[in-house]
């Protein structure tokens, strides 16, 4: 019985612990309503996720792109937005650093932003 809540309780200690800042995609959907559910599903996929390496990301949503530095740029709604997350793995933390339409990423650094 210990085992077994011990066990549950490490699965879900491995898990993305922060995504900074919700707030950020928040803002983001309340002015582009078309991209909310889209920006909700990746939160909650990221949220409950053990992402050790941008290999399990992969696996998950394979048109993601990865960049230098840990951060990797996720397409948004068939690719119509694109949002760049810097993760600490080990940490288990993600940080928001852009999002936005495709044609605004097109005329940022993604490597630096």
């Amino acid at each position: 019985m210990f085992r077994e809540h011990f066990i549950i309780f490490a699965k879900d200690i491995l898990k993305m612990k922060r995504i900074i800042a919700k707030r950020t995609l928040k803002q983001y959907w309340e002015k582009h309503a078309d991209c909310e559910q889209y920006l909700k599903t990746w939160y909650e996929t990221a949220k409950t996720s053990n992402w050790k390496s941008p290999n399990d990301i992969k696996k998950i949503y394979s048109s993601a792109s990865i960049l230098k530095d840990n951060r990797v740029v996720f397409n948004i709604k068939g690719n119509s937005y694109r949002l760049i997350i810097k993760f600490n793995y080990k940490r288990q933390w993600a940080f928001i650093r852009f999002i936005g339409t495709h044609a605004e990423y097109d005329k940022i650094n993604a490597e630096k932003i």
